[in-house]
């Protein structure tokens, strides 16, 4: 491709086209491409990525590494068979928001951040990153259910006072604050994906996204088509680091993604709060490890929202939709307590017959108090659905 028509295509095509294009090409981690993009334009860029280089700029050749010439020639290869044209309709198309790092339209709160996304790909607007603080609330796919239950009342009583709720969309943890955040259907929430916009990851988790996306905000900095490589995890886990205030983890095992967002907080000098959990669980191994490292405990939404400096007083107060136990039926539910129990274990708390015992839990498993779970039992959380 000669100068000229690199020109007439810069001309007509905005940098972000080539920015997207760039992010797409194999082996073009976060850092390869803040070096690329670092060192001349997009159009620039892809131009000589299509060329197959050379690259000699000293940030790229470090970016690049041992393996360069491989990187280099797949790069090549990859550029040959993409039409940026072609893909930048498509983005459009769909709706796809593109924000290039050092550009108008990118979000302040990224923009200053030690490693932050050169192209932030994103459904729903950016705005609302603006002004509201913003928590994110992180932990293992693997929760129990009392955990999902404290996510939800979390990402449903902060949403409620005003709070954006940030967190990955994952299984588990994240997808409880979500709903939570949702439910309160005021402040929007914002997820940080490791995949293409157009690649739901989980696929059950397709209708929260698109919930997401209509009432709040979805970003990613992997372009459309991108599967989610394991990779991708860490990476966007500093993206929803960067965005917050504020830190919560509710349930972590001893090792998980959650633990790395709270390395990358604390490179960024981010407050990190902990939901203390039984020493009997495996899913509360590591958030007892932060709290034995003297991380603040959360005990309810008033202690996030206190470290915010906003007070307990801005809360609202949730509304309880379910019924309430009968006076029969409520030591029974304290018998259960929060964690999983037995029916013989709850019949030696209460001193109440199989029979009995038995009834009482059928009728607080039906309104939403308690959860069943083979054969063991757990109390719920609030929930306001």
């Amino acid at each position: 491709m000669s100068a000229a028509a690199v020109a007439i295509e810069a001309d007509e095509l905005p940098p972000e086209a080539y920015a997207s294009a760039l992010a797409g090409l194999p082996g073009m981690g976060p850092a390869r491409l803040a070096a690329v993009i670092g060192a001349m334009s997009p159009a620039a860029a892809w131009a000589k990525a299509r060329r197959g280089g050379p690259w000699r700029e000293p940030p790229v050749v470090a970016a690049l590494g041992p393996r360069a010439a491989g990187v280099v020639a797949g790069w090549r290869a990859a550029a040959a068979a993409i039409d940026v044209r072609a893909g930048w309709r498509r983005a459009l198309s769909v709706g796809l928001g593109v924000a290039l790092h050092g550009q108008p339209g990118y979000p302040p709160a990224l923009a200053d951040d030690i490693e932050p996304p050169i192209v932030l790909f994103h459904q729903g607007s950016l705005d609302v990153l603006d002004d509201a603080p913003r928590v994110a609330i992180v932990g293992t796919r693997r929760c129990t259910a009392t955990g999902a239950g404290m996510a939800f009342e979390l990402g449903r009583d902060l949403a409620a006072a005003g709070v954006v709720v940030v967190s990955g969309l994952a299984l588990g943890i994240d997808g409880a604050a979500h709903r939570g955040a949702l439910a309160a259907r005021l402040a929007p929430p914002v997820g940080v994906v490791a995949s293409g916009l157009d690649v739901v990851y989980p696929a059950s988790q397709r209708e929260l996204w698109a919930t997401v996306i209509d009432v709040g905000l979805l970003v990613t900095e992997a372009p459309l088509g991108t599967r989610p490589e394991r990779w991708r995890f860490p990476a966007r886990n500093r993206i929803m680091a960067g965005l917050a205030d504020l830190v919560v983890v509710v349930e972590s095992h001893r090792r998980g993604g959650s633990l790395h967002t709270v390395d990358e907080a604390d490179r960024r000098g981010i407050d990190v709060m902990a939901v203390p959990g039984s020493v009997r669980s495996a899913a509360s191994v590591g958030v007892n490890d932060l709290l034995a490292e003297g991380r603040t405990p959360v005990r309810d939404v008033d202690d996030v929202l206190l470290a915010l400096g906003l007070g307990a007083a801005s809360r609202r107060q949730p509304v309880e939709r379910r019924p309430a136990p009968t006076a029969d039926d409520q030591p029974v539910l304290e018998a259960v307590g929060w964690q999983p129990a037995s029916l013989d274990e709850i019949a030696l708390r209460t001193g109440l017959s199989i029979v009995e015992l038995a009834s009482a839990l059928d009728r607080l498993c039906a309104s939403g108090w308690v959860e069943r779970d083979g054969g063991w039992y757990e109390r719920i959380a609030r929930d306001a659905s």
